[in-house]
């Protein structure tokens, strides 16, 4: 199945953290990474004050199911440290879910595809960059969409 994932951090060293968190995501059973975004500076979403974010999307083939997928996204993040205290608050590394396939699921611990995914600038402009002709849940191409907050690509 291919998936897209986002990743995101804000604490520590933020380069460091999306490459140890890509790393053991390519040593995930029955996945493997094929596509990598650039890094994005971007601004905190969700009204807490906090530092910049990077964020990148990557895509991937897996044969683990959603559910599976989701429990080895939080065991890598819980093994680089993060901390579960203030919702879309400060974080040594995010993994979101934002497709998998074209599977639409709503269960108690899963949403896809992932609820803000467009409306998220953060999230747009690096999928944009690696899946230009992909089409949103909505129906509409990712080039028509605009999300909220300001990005910038690093070099």
């Amino acid at each position: 199945m291919i998936c897209y994932l986002s990743l995101g951090s804000n604490v520590g060293d933020k380069k460091q953290n999306l490459a140890k968190a890509m790393d053991m995501l390519a040593k995930l059973p029955k996945t493997r990474i094929t596509k990598i975004s650039g890094f994005y500076e971007t601004e905190p979403w969700g009204g807490v004050e906090q530092d910049s974010f990077i964020n990148n999307v990557v895509e991937i083939e897996t044969g683990l199911s959603p559910e599976q997928l989701l429990t080895e996204c939080q065991s890598v993040e819980n093994s680089l440290g993060r901390k579960r205290t203030v919702r879309w608050g400060p974080r040594t590394i995010d993994i979101d879910i934002l497709t998998y396939g074209d599977l639409r699921l709503s269960s108690e611990k899963l949403i896809i595809p992932h609820p803000y995914l467009e409306v998220r600038e953060f999230v747009l402009a690096p999928l944009r960059e690696i899946a230009p002709d992909f089409i949103l849940p909505s129906g509409r191409p990712i080039t028509a969409v605009k999300g909220e907050g300001k990005v910038k690509l690093l070099d």
